[in-house]
């Protein structure tokens, strides 16, 4: 015996709830991630900064994605908003 009425039951994919990570972090964090560290390694031909600069913001991303994956909206609304007691 089912708890809903039946036709009220809808299979959900498990791909339409989770986030989509690319190398464990936000796709829009690795894509700005690794265009900036292109950059800097490409552009200014600083290739170990540049390397030092990707692994580290990225070993970050992929942290907070562990956490909580949709770590990026939260803090771009947290930097959108002002603050209580602020004038």
């Amino acid at each position: 015996m089912s708890v809903h009425p039946e036709g009220f039951d809808v299979p959900l994919h498990r791909a339409l709830t989770e986030p989509i990570l690319l190398a464990g972090a936000p796709r829009s964090i690795a894509i700005v991630n690794g265009t900036l560290a292109a950059a800097l390694a490409l552009g200014l031909q600083m290739w170990i900064p540049g390397l030092m600069l990707w692994l580290a913001s990225h070993s970050f991303a992929v942290f907070a994605a562990k956490r909580d994956p949709q770590f990026a909206d939260v803090l771009l609304r947290h930097f959108r908003q002002k603050g209580h007691w602020t004038c």
